[in-house]
């Protein structure tokens, strides 16, 4: 039992942190490239603009309204409506946020390998399309979520607190949509997104290797290829976010694959599993806010505008300071 306090107190902690640095750093995020002045694509700026407000919605519907919550009973979020809808909530904005990363890592392979579809399909209507498109699909494949609890008691007609209903636990229709969410996100974006970075490696060693050749080297001195130096720098923002998603999501990803294989449906506080299953869900929810600190690191522009955001505010109040 003492273990399990200790582990309490170490999520409540690590919670927290996500769940202000999380806000923070999408919030961030989102008003920078809104801007539009990180040198980005607009193609690329409404898929990140996408991703951070997905990220955003993960970290106050998971984190904040039922990770950190859950610490602070007998508020209204413990009625039973209230958490129903957050969870519905918190599914839907993780299989957005999942799927998004898809969806942007799948723009840049057709940028990158199909040529001839660019202009036509890497642009910001498109885009748009897409986003929304994901939007609609993953807050509806979610529905059923809504449904998954049942009051544990009822105080003056109000029902309180949520109990999975028990009736699920026998029903072979739920049982497959489990299994078919858990397929949906993230096992099937994770061979997705490998598959998608694999041939997108290939096209590029094997383009580079072929201009590299046909430009040649004149009197013994390597030119800088522009086009290089682009994609480089593409493929380095790439590989950060889509790296970053699967190697946190990957322990969550392992246990959930030993459970269904060991068919594991329940273990105490005092278990490993237990552990496993917590750290599984920080290291996941960890991958909410680091995709702007991956553009932080990889985008030089992004980091000046970061900067005259951060600042501004500052300069702001020392300008109505002296004008008084």
């Amino acid at each position: 039992m003492y273990q399990y306090f200790i582990i309490l107190q170490i999520e409540f902690i690590y919670y927290t942190v996500i769940a202000v640095l999380g806000t923070l750093a999408n919030s961030l995020a989102i008003v920078v490239l809104c801007r539009g002045k990180c040198n980005l694509s607009k193609c690329i700026t409404c898929y990140l603009v996408g991703m951070a407000a997905a990220d955003l919605l993960v970290v106050t519907s998971d984190v904040i309204l039922f990770r950190i919550c859950y610490y602070y009973p007998g508020s209204f979020l413990d009625s039973t409506p209230v958490c129903c809808l957050n969870e519905f909530l918190r599914y839907g904005s993780t299989t957005v946020s999942v799927w998004l990363t898809v969806a942007f890592t799948f723009d840049r392979f057709v940028i990158i390998c199909w040529q001839h579809l660019k202009t036509k399909y890497c642009t910001a209507r498109t885009s748009a399309v897409v986003i929304g498109t994901v939007t609609v699909l993953g807050y509806l494949e979610c529905v059923p979520w809504y449904f998954r609890y049942e009051p544990r008691f009822v105080i003056n007609n109000i029902p309180w607190r949520c109990s999975t209903a028990l009736n699920l636990y026998i029903s072979p229709l739920w049982t497959m949509f489990e299994l078919f969410h858990r397929i949906l996100v993230p096992c099937v974006p994770f061979v997705l997104i490998l598959l998608l970075n694999s041939f997108t490696i290939r096209h590029i060693l094997l383009a580079s290797k072929i201009r590299k050749s046909l430009r040649g080297s004149s009197n013994g001195e390597d030119h800088k290829d522009p086009e290089i130096e682009s994609r480089r720098k593409s493929i380095i923002l790439l590989f950060s976010i889509s790296g970053s998603f699967i190697l946190l999501w990957l322990t969550d990803v392992v246990f959930y694959m030993y459970q269904r294989i060991s068919n594991m449906k329940y273990f105490t506080a005092n278990d490993p599993a237990y552990i496993v299953s917590s750290s599984g869900a920080m290291l996941q929810l960890l991958s909410s806010c680091t995709n702007t600190c991956i553009y932080a690191v990889t985008q030089t522009k992004f980091r000046e505008e970061l900067k005259n955001v951060m600042v501004y505010p500052f300069h702001l109040i020392v300008k109505l300071l002296g004008n008084n």
